[in-house]
């Protein structure tokens, strides 16, 4: 199995690789320690035709494949994950539209998401219903000519400068929980919706990560997005993607905490000499780069069939288990390496400690992923 990156991906890798030396490194601290939303570097990636990566060139995207977005989202976090967030629930509503949209939808959004002028978001979580998505209660009501919308929805990535979301909701109530969602494409500024509140977080600034509310909200029936009632499996597939999109971050992350370790303990001296001499220190740096070779294979892997149209549950659910725990175990060891300067705000180190954090917890927990991991091993090895 070749694992080579081809010459497109290479150009790719390096193009973003340049921008986040130049653009991001030298002014996430700043940005990521005021909270603040990093306007000029988002308009920068829009010139550079990152918010086009995946869609197609028929709609003024570039045509890359899933390979390339997980290259995006590494990079971009050895940088810093804030800015791969703002590029990835946009990737991903992007791809359902492309996927499940009908033609006048896919006319209508691709070309607007392909520059960047519009951005997206995905509303799927509740204050209920995290990992388990089918819980939803947010309904969806026909009413002559329009999608009548009432719930509440939590956990919304960059929504205060998405123009629309793809919001899952119940249109069944009398079907299975899983049978009776739907997804409806909602403009920002639709009669009854409004993002309400930002939620303060530990990690993961720069972006606002926030609460909508829907009540007796409307929206044309023509923004459903794919068929009646068949929204779940739709998402699922979705989240195929989402969960390589935080397999890539966690290796980004974890690249960017090791690279910052490897560094220091070649110039903190103790005891004479370099701590990178030491016998403590060099089995923390060797279990961290074998842990992020680890991630950085199953990661591809996974990208590899989502770009051939392959089922890639199971192989996403365990490159986004085990990548995201790479980070917390790398962020953290970064942390014991650098030793007080880890602690304090004056190196990058402590902000990969809050970071990692989402990870782990988001598109679906680690307790999920090792669930749904083992019911794909029972259906793909039966008795």
């Amino acid at each position: 199995m070749d694992f080579e990156f081809n010459e497109l991906q290479i150009s790719v890798q390096k193009m973003i690789k340049d921008f986040v030396d130049r653009e991001i490194k030298p002014v996430a601290m700043e940005y990521e320690l005021e909270d603040r939303y990093p306007t000029g570097i988002v308009e920068k990636m829009q010139e550079l035709g990152f918010f086009g990566l995946t869609i197609p060139e028929e709609f003024g995207g570039g045509g890359m494949d899933e390979v390339c977005y997980a290259i995006a989202m590494e990079e971009l976090s050895v940088g810093w994950m804030s800015v791969a967030g703002i590029l990835g629930t946009h990737m991903m509503t992007s791809w359902m539209i492309l996927h499940y949209g009908s033609d006048e939808q896919k006319k209508n959004y691709l070309p607007k998401m392909a520059t960047g002028d519009w951005h997206s978001g995905m509303a799927l979580s509740e204050p209920g219903s995290g990992s388990d998505s089918a819980a939803l209660r947010t309904q969806g009501k026909k009413e002559e000519d329009q999608w009548v919308i009432n719930g509440t929805k939590m956990w919304t990535s960059n929504a205060e400068h998405a123009n629309m979301f793809c919001v899952l909701v119940r249109t069944d109530p009398e079907l299975p929980k899983a049978k009776g969602i739907s997804g409806i494409l909602v403009h920002k500024g639709s009669p009854g919706f409004k993002v309400s509140r930002h939620l303060k977080k530990m990690g993961y600034r720069g972006l606002r990560t926030s609460e909508l509310i829907f009540e007796d909200a409307r929206v044309p029936l023509e923004n459903l997005l794919g068929k009646e009632n068949e929204g779940f499996p739709m998402i699922m597939s979705a989240l195929e993607g989402g969960r390589i999109n935080v397999a890539a971050r966690s290796v980004g992350l974890a690249r960017a905490a090791f690279e910052d370790s490897v560094k220091y303990a070649q110039q903190r001296e103790t005891f004479g000499k370099p701590i990178a001499h030491h016998q403590l220190i060099q089995s923390k740096l060797s279990e961290m780069a074998t842990r992020i070779h680890a991630s950085k294979l199953m990661t591809y892997q996974a990208a590899n069939l989502k770009s051939d149209n392959k089922r890639c549950d199971l192989e996403a659910g365990m490159a986004k288990l085990f990548a995201s725990e790479t980070a917390e175990f790398c962020a953290s060891e970064a942390i014991q390496i650098h030793g007080g300067m880890g602690f304090i705000q004056e190196l990058p180190v402590e902000r990969y400690f809050r970071d990692c954090k989402l990870l782990t917890v988001g598109e679906g927990s680690n307790e999920i992923q090792r669930i749904i991991i083992a019911r794909r091993l029972l259906e793909r090895y039966p008795v």
